[in-house]
């Protein structure tokens, strides 16, 4: 029986997980469903799962930060939309890294990796090798979307994404600013699900409500010790990072 702990801070996310595993390794044990680094850290400090999913951004923080506070010798199978942390990823324990939003088919190879470690510990580095350009081959072939719909009293239009310079997320209603700075009500539910439909090479979510769009940054300024204050191209007001966010941004930003 293998024990597999789910860090997650998304509830489909963790169904889709669940489902996942009770299809097609019914025999699993799934030890707990976390949402946050604190708990995720209290309960490795008296637990050890034979495998964890986990999330990389949660509700307190970077998944990250627990790793770094809890030695885990299990292997983690990462499944986030954000691909700029895949080289961290491998850095630790990782073994998979599933880009959201990931098929079955995906989501039982990174199974049959884990399954393949343990069965020949001396073909990890080979193993993670190959891991890491399959997963350079998927992030290839993905295709992102090219334009958004916007419906308006006027009928139907569409924004096309070069043209946006920032997203932002209020009171549960998506907006786009375009390079007009003309701000535009989105039909997605959340930022997170826009986020998961865009090249990560060019868009960057800064904080919770705030997905800023490369192309059209001008300047950055230090806001306060961990945080920046960025400037976009034609829009006169500045986007501040979060602090959990701030140095993975920076190293975004020069690539």
């Amino acid at each position: 029986m293998t024990k597999v702990l789910i860090i997650e801070d998304e509830i489909p996310a963790r169904k889709k997980l669940k489902r996942y595993i009770e299809a097609l390794y019914p025999t699993s044990e799934i030890m707990a469903e976390l949402d946050t680094v604190e708990a995720a850290v209290a309960f490795l400090k008296i637990n050890q799962p034979d495998l964890i999913f986990s999330d990389i951004e949660l509700l307190d923080g970077n998944a990250f930060e627990i790793y770094q506070q809890v030695a885990t010798p299990c292997p983690i199978i990462f499944t986030t939309a954000y691909d700029q942390f895949w080289m961290d990823a491998f850095e630790g324990n990782g073994i998979a890294y599933l880009l959201k939003p990931f098929s079955q088919d995906r989501f039982q190879k990174a199974w049959e990796k884990y399954i393949l470690l343990q069965k020949s510990a001396s073909e990890q580095v080979n193993v993670i090798t190959r891991l890491a350009k399959l997963m350079q081959e998927n992030l290839q072939e993905r295709k992102y979307k090219k334009r958004f719909v916007i419906n308006s009293n006027h009928g139907i239009s569409f924004l096309d994404t070069a043209n946006i310079l920032f997203f932002i997320a209020s009171e549960g209603v998506v907006f786009a600013y375009d390079n007009q700075s003309k701000k535009h009500m989105l039909t997605e539910p959340t930022l997170k699900v826009i986020e998961e439909q865009l090249d990560p090479m060019a868009f960057f979510r800064i904080n919770r409500s705030e997905l800023v769009h490369k192309p059209f940054i001008e300047k950055l300024e230090r806001y306060n010790k961990n945080t920046l204050a960025i400037k976009l191209k034609g829009y006169s007001n500045h986007l501040i990072t979060s602090q959990s966010t701030t140095a993975a941004f920076r190293e975004w930003v020069e690539k």
